[in-house]
This record gives C-alpha cells, sequence and structure tokens, in this order.
C-alpha cells in the first residue's frame, strides 16, 4: 500500500510540474478585447428580453397540461427550465462586459454563471437528443412506442439522468473557473485562470467530445434515418409516418438551425482556442484571433435559449392555435379601444 502511495505522489508531482512548465513557457500575449463591451451586452440583453417571456410562456403552457403530459413534452419542459435557469443568469454577464469585464460580485457567483451557461449548453444538446430520439421512434419505429403511461414515467427517469449526467460533467467548471486581478480590476475568467490553462485542456476538450461530440453524431445518424422514411412514396412510408411527417421536418429544420448558430461554431472555436493558446510556439497573433473567434461565438451559444421554445412553438399545432387567440383578443380588444 505504502508502495501505490509513493508511486500516486511522484505520478501527481511530475503531472503537476508537466503542466506548470508548460503554463510557464507560454508567451506573454495581450489580448484586443475591446468588441467584447459591445457584442456581448447587446446579444445578452436581445437573449434575455427575448428568452425569459419565451420560456416562462412555455413552461406555464406545458405545466398547464401536465396530467396528459406526452413524453416529447416532458422533454421539452426541462429544457424550457434548463434555458429560463440560464436567462436568469445573463443581467450579471451583460453588467459584466458592459463594464469592461469587471466582475464585483464575487468568486463564488462567477463560478456559478459559468456553471449555469455550461449547464444550459450541454443540457440542452442532451435534450434535444431525447426529442430527436422520441421522433425518431414515432417515425421510424410507430410499433415500438413504449405504453402510454409506462412511457412517461421512463421519460422522467431519462431526464433525471440527464441533470445528473450534466452535473457530472459540468462539476469541474466550479474548480476551474474563478475570479482574478487583471489590469487592477477583478475579472470572472470563462474557462479558467490563466496559470491552469495547460490542466483545463484535457477537462475541455473531453466536455466537448461527451457533452457536444457524441450526441451530435447521434442526432446525424437518427435523422438520416428519419430521412430515408420520409424520403419514400407515401404508400410505403405508412398512415403513422405520414402524419407525423410535418412535425418531423419541422423539428428537423429548427434542430439543425440551433446546431449550426449555437453548438457547432462555439465547440469548433473553443477546441482550436483551447490548443492554440497552450502552444508555446504559437505566435501571438494567432492565438489574438483565435481568442476573437471564440468569444465572438459564445454568446451565440446563448441564443439557443430563444430557438428552443421556437422549436415547442413550431411543433405544437395547440399551443399554435392557442396563441393566434390570445393574439386576436389582443388586436379586437386594441380596435374596441381605439
Amino acid at each position: 500500500v505504502a508502495s501505490t502511495d509513493m508511486i500516486h505522489l511522484i505520478f501527481k508531482s511530475i503531472t503537476l510540474h508537466m503542466a506548470n512548465s508548460s503554463s510557464a513557457a507560454l508567451p506573454s500575449c495581450t489580448y484586443n478585447e475591446d468588441f467584447k463591451r459591445f457584442l456581448l451586452p447587446i446579444v445578452y440583453s436581445v437573449v434575455f428580453i427575448i428568452g425569459l417571456p419565451l420560456n416562462i410562456a412555455v413552461i406555464l403552457r406545458i405545466w398547464g397540461t401536465r396530467r396528459a403530459l406526452s413524453r416529447n413534452n416532458i422533454y421539452m419542459l426541462n429544457l424550457a427550465v434548463a434555458d429560463f435557469l440560464y436567462v436568469c443568469s445573463l443581467p450579471l454577464l451583460i453588467y459584466n462586459y458592459a463594464r469592461r469585464d469587471y466582475w464585483p460580485f464575487g468568486d463564488f457567483t462567477c463560478r456559478l454563471v459559468r456553471f449555469q451557461f455550461y449547464s444550459n449548453l450541454h443540457g440542452s444538446i442532451f435534450f434535444l437528443t431525447c426529442i430527436s430520439f422520441q421522433r425518431y421512434l414515432g417515425i421510424c419505429h410507430p410499433l415500438a412506442q413504449w405504453p402510454k403511461r409506462g412511457g412517461r414515467r421512463l421519460a422522467w427517469v431519462v431526464c433525471a439522468c440527464v441533470w445528473v449526467t450534466v452535473a457530472v460533467l459540468v462539476a469541474p467548471t466550479f474548480e476551474f473557473a474563478a475570479t482574478g486581478i487583471q489590469r487592477n480590476r477583478t475579472v470572472c475568467y470563462d474557462l479558467s485562470v490563466p496559470e491552469r490553462s495547460a490542466q483545463y485542456v484535457p477537462y475541455g476538450l473531453a466536455l466537448t467530445c461527451l457533452g457536444f461530440l457524441v450526441p451530435f453524431l447521434i442526432i446525424v445518424r437518427l435523422y438520416c434515418s428519419m430521412a430515408r422514411v420520409l424520403c419514400r412514396p407515401a404508400e410505403a412510408r405508412g398512415e403513422a409516418a405520414e402524419v407525423k411527417k410535418s412535425k418531423a421536418v419541422k423539428m428537423i429544420v429548427i434542430v439543425v438551425i440551433v446546431f449550426a448558430i449555437s453548438f457547432l461554431p462555439f465547440h469548433v472555436t473553443k477546441t482550436l482556442y483551447l490548443l492554440v493558446r497552450t502552444m508555446p510556439t504559437a505566435p501571438c497573433e494567432l492565438r489574438n484571433l483565435l481568442a476573437v473567434i471564440y468569444k465572438s461565438t459564445r454568446p451565440f451559444a446563448s441564443v439557443n435559449s430563444v430557438l428552443d421554445p421556437i422549436l415547442f412553438y413550431f411543433t405544437q399545432s395547440k399551443f399554435r392555435q392557442g396563441t393566434r387567440r390570445v393574439l386576436l383578443k389582443i388586436t379586437t380588444l386594441r380596435e374596441k379601444i381605439g
């Protein structure tokens, strides 16, 4: 046992020494991030103003029919809750970036906000995967649907597993994200403090792989299977698949838009930024360029908090009809008052 402990201690010391050496060998670069003062507050403000009421409306609408929830709506409800929790943290980030990265809210709040961002990001990806799988069953295997009552129970279990998985994957954010002093002011680092950049890279790459790449490949596989069925002649698809074709096409289009705008650019640029910023031979110009590109895609990763409710709107005919009735009543009331 003593020898095992000694080997573990030596391995830990060597690993720490390599990380410190790698970090110390990095050239000192000054990043030009003035663009964040304008881009990030504007995008986050738009997401907050639109996303907050949209997600509240989705939550209230689904919860109002909780006794007859479908499996798809259970996933949508959890997706909306994840978006709502994230949107509630945006005012702090809006203030932070409008004040040139000044963070007066304390170290724990910094870690919590970063945790919320990545929890929402990867939670949304996992719940969109669940929704895609549910639609895949309806199109490709309509006879394999679960019993109504047992299916809902299983859907809640799946949602609980998603929340636990996301919490475990994102938990190290509390360790790496932290406040620090930069240019005589307190800042809240997004990924890690500069001294721990080399240590963060393996975790950041693993998070991208498990929290984005694997679900993304699953969704691509599901959509390819659905596309083959939907492209068949109407008589070959079967009645069940024909009825659900419209919803499936709308869902595919919206999910593709969400990935194209929010998830794919963010994860690609983040991976490149992580790899380059820990390379001692990388010139400052390249590191600065990738930092600008990555941090420009970061606010758009939050746009999924607006796009997700749109997914619910376009795939729920009853919700669209209810919205039209409300808008019609408002228009009629205005005409009467006018």
